[in-house]
């Protein structure tokens, strides 16, 4: 589970403030287990645990499961998760003025994508499955989610520097995962990024996710595929380029400079030689858990 540290993410700390609903999960993640199995080994009426179980399942750590029974039914209780990422708002270089844009999903300039493959908005797909076509559809403008298999997306958006502004710094911001037919909370995927042509080397998705349901992702969105991404932000330095503190390129602001124009150009690729060719699929505001769009911000002095 992934979660920005925010006020979205207090049912999910609050769950977790117990040492009962520990205990409970601890039990958990070796079994499933009932009610009464749970009550026997905390040693608390089936009452008590069931008020835990509630307070967890609500905030998308266990499900629960009614299953036939020697006399009727049974409340099965299922551990949905097995690890919880906090991300913490990003500690920016105060020193620098910066300029933030939001780029929408959608609003992509070139592309070449295999299938599988799609785009949806908040309410509805866009077109059929599978079919790259729709990728040209004018309603892409309104896409808040996108998916593919192996190719590329490509954003261009101005470049709000002047001549008088030294560019000190550049954060990329996307929410991201792979692409699997439905979903795979195991399917690794090297995603490539490059910035005005200069490659900044990749990042390795771990899976497309659905062990638990999207905070923002809309009702209409089918439990059975992927709910959400990882929050991964690249840091391009004049020491290279970094994700989450790790450096994953050489090239960082000595090979932009020289790039510099009026626009920025963004890529987001999943290529064909790669040891993991899991796909790339991009959450905008409305699906996942983070609800933002591609962010650029830039930092000069």
């Amino acid at each position: 589970m992934e979660l920005k540290l925010n006020n979205n993410a207090l049912h999910v700390l609050k769950a977790l403030a117990s040492d009962t609903r520990i205990k409970i999960i601890e039990q958990l993640s070796t079994n499933k287990l009932n009610i009464s199995e749970l009550s026997e080994k905390t040693g608390l009426s089936n009452a008590i645990i069931g008020k835990h179980i509630r307070i967890l399942e609500d905030a998308g750590i266990v499900k629960t499961e009614t299953v036939p029974a020697k006399s009727g039914t049974q409340k099965i209780v299922i551990l949905k998760i097995d690890r919880v990422n906090i991300h913490f708002p990003q500690k920016l270089y105060t020193a620098y003025e910066s300029y933030q844009q939001d780029i929408p999903i959608g609003h992509f300039s070139d592309f070449f994508v295999k299938p599988t493959c799609g785009l949806a908005t908040t309410e509805t797909f866009i077109g059929d499955y599978d079919d790259p076509k729709y990728f040209t559809d004018p309603r892409k403008h309104d896409a808040a989610i996108l998916w593919f298999t192996t190719g590329f997306v490509e954003y261009k958006v101005p470049n709000m520097l002047n001549e008088t502004n030294n560019l000190e710094m550049i954060d990329l911001s996307f929410e991201l995962s792979s692409e699997f037919p439905y979903s795979n909370n195991v399917w690794p995927s090297d995603i490539s990024f490059a910035l005005n042509d200069v490659p900044l080397g990749n990042w390795t998705s771990p899976g497309d996710f659905s062990d638990t349901r999207g905070i923002y992702t809309p009702d209409w969105w089918s439990h059975d595929t992927n709910q959400y991404g990882i929050l991964v932000t690249l840091r391009i330095t004049r020491g290279g380029t970094y994700v989450d503190g790790k450096k994953i390129s050489l090239n960082g602001l000595d090979e932009i400079l020289p790039t510099l124009n009026s626009q920025w150009k963004i890529r987001l690729s999943v290529e064909e030689d790669a040891e993991n060719v899991g796909g790339l699929t991009i959450y905008g505001k409305g699906f996942g858990n983070h609800n933002q769009n591609i962010l650029l911000t830039t930092y000069y002095s």
